[in-house]
């Protein structure tokens, strides 16, 4: 695991900004696993940047993203969808039909998850994943639990991450209490791994999930076994952890 320190939120975004871009300036046609949130806005900013002046192509990528709230559609304006076309996708040129997310209108939670796990590994799995990480050290929806999960699935969200994501509806009665989840075994098989977190609220879950054991009560805790993972985080977020 490479702990790569910066400045800020916005050195954050530009330093993972700068791996994407390797990435598929380096192949063109790479699987790009994306995340949702307020971590990888910065980032997506960047790499719109660069797009538009030519520098990088996304034209050749095919993209998965994490995870969809269970119950919304794609048109929804809170819908992990509409993010994403709102944030990224609706400025760069990925082709729609290499744009991936789980389909959170479809009920059928087994069906949805079988078809979404097949449909990453027709793309031959993911080259790079990128990720951000909850105050209690979830990644996806992948909550603390008494083992790790697999593939995708559908998950009961818990009230801590229910209260941080009321902020972007009306009241917390309106978030919706599930959502579909790439599992934790698809992130590990992915073959690179940048993860961002910023701000001094994160110190905690930084030391605990980097520098602590390994256990799914701290989900990211599994990242320090994967063999190509940067950890890309501020100043304030490493404030608790021994990092030059």
């Amino acid at each position: 695991m490479k702990i790569i320190r910066a400045k800020d939120y916005q050195d954050m975004s530009r330093k993972a900004a700068n791996i994407i871009s390797a990435q598929v300036i380096l192949k063109p046609d790479s699987v790009l696993g994306l995340a949702t949130g307020s971590s990888p806005m910065g980032i997506y900013s960047q790499l719109i940047k660069w797009f538009q002046k030519g520098d990088v192509d996304f034209s050749a990528c095919t993209t998965f993203n994490l995870d969809e709230y269970r119950g919304l559609t794609a048109d929804h304006d809170q819908s992990y969808h509409y993010f994403m076309y709102k944030n990224f996708f609706g400025s760069i040129n990925v082709p729609d039909n290499r744009i991936n997310l789980p389909d959170g209108a479809q009920m059928a939670a087994e069906k949805e998850c079988a078809r979404y796990d097949a449909a990453i590994r027709a793309a031959g799995g993911i080259d790079l994943q990128l990720l951000g990480m909850g105050l209690n050290g979830h990644i996806g929806f992948n909550e603390p639990d008494d083992y790790f999960s697999k593939g995708t699935h559908c998950v009961d969200l818990t009230e801590s991450t229910i209260e941080a994501n009321k902020r972007f509806f009306a009241s917390a009665d309106e978030v919706p209490r599930q959502a579909y989840t790439m599992g934790v075994q698809t992130i590990m098989l992915a073959r690179k791994i940048v993860l961002v977190v910023s701000g001094e609220n994160k110190a905690e879950i930084v030391r605990d999930a980097f520098f602590g054991p390994v256990t799914p009560r701290v989900p990211a805790s599994i990242l320090q076994l994967h063999t190509d993972v940067s950890v890309i985080a501020d100043d304030a977020a490493l404030a608790l952890c021994n990092v030059m």
